[in-house]
């Protein structure tokens, strides 16, 4: 049992793989926060709060109790208005205008398992016996309003997750401003805040500061998780690093708006936060009505950056990531996008798919333009039917001369999305996020569908589902190109249109529910202009995303290295495209390009029918060498080595689970005259072990015996490399 009661101390101690989380019931009615950290032997807590008297200026709420303030309290998850004045968890307006609220511990329940949230992704059991789950009760006696605090302990991990229901069980409308799904009071401020921070083609580079007295925000208003911020923070302990040290990471699984936090008070104790957006945001509760938060996975690491990645890395492969690409190699693909734009017809897509298929490449993907009658961004979005002047045989016939070849078929989709000149939109113009009387302002000259709406989800479930009956289709890429304005929904009352943006999102997952249901052996993979939506909510339905719409390989070093930050390499869609590049005009090797798009799920985005015969060799052998390692680099534990924003090297490794293999990339960016000797030191490996090592190596024979321990203490002599933009492989194996 990972859950312990103390009732005699009003404890409750819950143990994950290598962690304590301890709560007491402060007077037995304020749930506080005591403990979280290395994992305590002792089952009971005996430990009481320690508080004291520190003035006027911190309120009691008790006279017979002067050293107890909420102000000065650890809490779980604190709200506004009876003395502490720090940021609060949740906030609800009453019918008599108010918005104080004082829940109290009424009961608790500890339960084997993990529930499921209504209408919410989360993170999942397979049985019962991998976790258990904590629900505490809380009331306004005033209100009625009823809130349960929900923590679930894995056994082989070192996750708890979090989560909170709304229940108004009184009379009266209750309207919550602010839901919060995790609120965590630290008796210390020492520790450094890392979040992942970017802009489009710029996604989760890797910022950190030291605290201050004050609060430390990052969100997202865009109605999305953003390419600007990720709904994730960390906590670093000031001594930490990446394979060292106090870690505690925060992540949100939620694809909308969001809110991550932490204040720091006059007296140096730290709150952290994450939830839905509060700006913005109110939720109308009727009698008797419930209001589910998004759920918080919340891990903690003594081994630094490295062992919080790891650990959330296993917990989003293996049990947030549904259906049966979850453990399954991923296909190399092809995308037509930087090949042809929307300039293409069915010869030209079948020209290179049969270059694909001559190379190795298992699947190819059809991007935007095959629909309606879309040359150009200004169209047809919402027309998802075929352009017969493009494929004038039609899109199934197209489909099946690709898999005759052998190969696979995939197609792109923009579902969520309706151009205004468009059949859809002239038939319904009534159908897309507006507010009435104002002007609908529109990005890559396209609108949002209202998924608030049942109408419109019944639409787009409808006409997916017929394009992806009609053919052969095993693979589909499902884009989301910008972000909201004029948040509004024509079925929604006046009162509740600020439920919109939240309600698109729970429209959203019950269109992914129903359609990754009814096709199970498509593999789909999530794109908001790249990694616009990277973010666990997305991973539920599909299990890997875009992970960014600048393909140069030099810039992907730092998108990818951030991104594992907390996704694994499963996750990360990584292509070769063409140079100069198209987003930054880069030229580098195709060599380099091929090593850095290998680190996540492989594929090639150019016109594979302009290569040379020196360039088809080429492919060949990185599509071969990535067919041998793929399990490898998807589903092995993922090492970072050197960090792409502190200096001209990066490196990273993944190693198998029994450590009997792995496989390492190093790249420098630019050259170095006269440069140092340098070697690199592996991480991960079995010290005990030894092992063949495969690649270019500075001394040596490729194909030297190294022990374990050799290889992560004194490690491997790299070569002297001749030019900027270079990278090495090496492949390790058990010898």
């Amino acid at each position: 049992m990972p859950i312990f009661f103390n009732s005699e101390h009003q404890t409750f101690h819950l143990q994950s793989a290598a962690s304590s989380y301890v709560i007491e019931l402060v007077e037995s009615a304020h749930p506080a926060h005591v403990y979280w950290g290395p994992k305590l032997s002792q089952e009971t807590f005996d430990k009481h709060i320690f508080s004291i008297e520190r003035c006027s200026f911190h309120p009691n709420l008790s006279a017979d109790a002067m050293q107890f303030s909420l102000d000065t309290l650890p809490q779980e998850y604190p709200s506004y208005g009876s003395g502490d004045f720090r940021e609060p968890a949740f906030e609800a307006r009453y019918t008599d205008g108010t918005t104080i609220s004082r829940l109290a511990y009424e009961r608790h329940e500890i339960v084997s398992g993990k529930p499921a949230l209504e209408g919410l992704p989360a993170t999942y059991v397979e049985n019962d016996a991998e976790a258990e789950t904590l629900h505490l009760h809380l009331r306004d006696a005033l209100t009625g309003l009823h809130v349960v605090l929900s923590y679930s302990v894995f056994n082989e991990l070192d996750a708890i997750t979090r989560s909170v229901r709304f229940i108004n069980e009184g009379q009266e409308v209750i309207a919550l401003g602010r839901a919060l799904s995790a609120s965590v009071d630290f008796n210390h401020s020492d520790f450094e805040f890392l979040q992942l921070s970017g802009a489009w083609i710029r996604e989760r580079h890797i910022h950190k500061r030291e605290l201050v007295p004050g609060i430390h925000r990052i969100d997202s208003k865009r109605g999305s998780s953003s390419h600007n911020q990720n709904p994730f923070i960390a906590l670093l302990a000031k001594d930490s690093g990446e394979d060292f040290g106090e870690v505690y990471g925060l992540s949100l699984v939620y694809s909308g708006g969001f809110l991550g936090q932490v204040e720091v008070d006059s007296y140096g104790t730290t709150r952290a936060q994450l939830g839905i957006q509060p700006f913005d945001f109110e939720w109308r509760l009727e009698a008797g009505e419930a209001f589910q938060a998004p759920e918080a996975v919340m891990v903690r690491s003594s081994e630094g950056l490295g062992g919080m990645s790891r650990t959330y890395h296993k917990l989003y492969r293996t049990r947030l990531s549904r259906g049966e690409f979850r453990d399954k190699a991923r296909p190399i693909l092809v995308n037509n996008w930087e090949a042809t734009y929307f300039n293409f017809n069915a010869d030209k897509i079948k020209e290179i798919a049969a270059s694909g298929k001559e190379l190795g490449i298992e699947l190819f993907v059809l991007d935007d333009g095959w629909f309606g009658k879309r040359d150009s961004d200004d169209s047809s979005l919402g027309d998802w039917f075929e352009d017969s002047r493009k494929l004038p045989e039609g899109l199934s016939k197209l489909a099946s001369d690709i898999t005759a070849t052998g190969m696979e078929f995939g197609l792109w989709f923009e579902p969520e999305m309706v151009s205004p000149n468009s059949e859809l939109y002239r038939n319904h113009p009534e159908w897309c996020l507006h507010v009435p009387n104002r002007s609908r302002t529109e990005a890559r000259r396209q609108l949002i569908l209202d998924l608030s709406r049942p109408d419109v989800c019944d639409y787009i479930v409808d006409s997916v589902s017929k394009v992806l009956e009609s053919a052969p289709i095993t693979y589909v890429k499902w884009d989301m190109n910008r972000n909201m304005t004029e948040i509004g929904s024509e079925l929604l009352a006046a009162n509740r249109q600020r439920e919109t943006a939240h309600r698109y999102m729970l429209g959203l997952y019950s269109v992914l529910e129903r359609i990754v249901s009814r096709f199970p052996h498509i593999l789909f993979e999530s794109c908001s202009g790249g990694g616009g939506r990277f973010d666990p909510g997305m991973l539920y339905y599909m299990p890997q995303t875009w992970t960014s719409d600048d393909s140069d390989a030099v810039e992907r070093l730092k998108i990818q290295y951030g991104t594992s930050i907390v996704y694994p390499a499963s996750s990360m869609g990584a292509h070769v495209s063409a140079v100069p590049n198209h987003q930054v005009g880069r030229i580098t090797p195709l060599e380099m390009r091929g090593h850095v798009a290998m680190s996540g799920n492989f594929g090639y985005e150019l016109d594979l029918t302009k290569f040379t015969e020196e360039e088809k060799t080429e492919v060949k052998a990185q599509v071969q060498q990535y067919k041998e390692l793929r399990n490898l680099i998807q589903f092995g534990n993922f090492y970072r080595i050197k960090n792409p924003f502190e200096s001209n090297d990066t490196a990273w490794a993944y190693v198998s689970e029994d450590r009997s293999e792995a496989f390492a990339a190093y790249f420098r960016v630019l050259g170095e005259p006269n440069a140092p000797l340098r070697r690199l030191k592996l991480k991960g490996l079995d010290p005990l072990k030894r092992y063949t090592v495969e690649g270019r190596l500075g001394t040596g024979e490729s194909g030297q015996v190294y022990g374990g321990d050799e290889l992560m203490n004194f490690g491997l002599p790299l070569p002297m490399l001749n030019g900027d933009f270079q990278s090495v492989l090496y492949v390790i194996k058990e010898a």
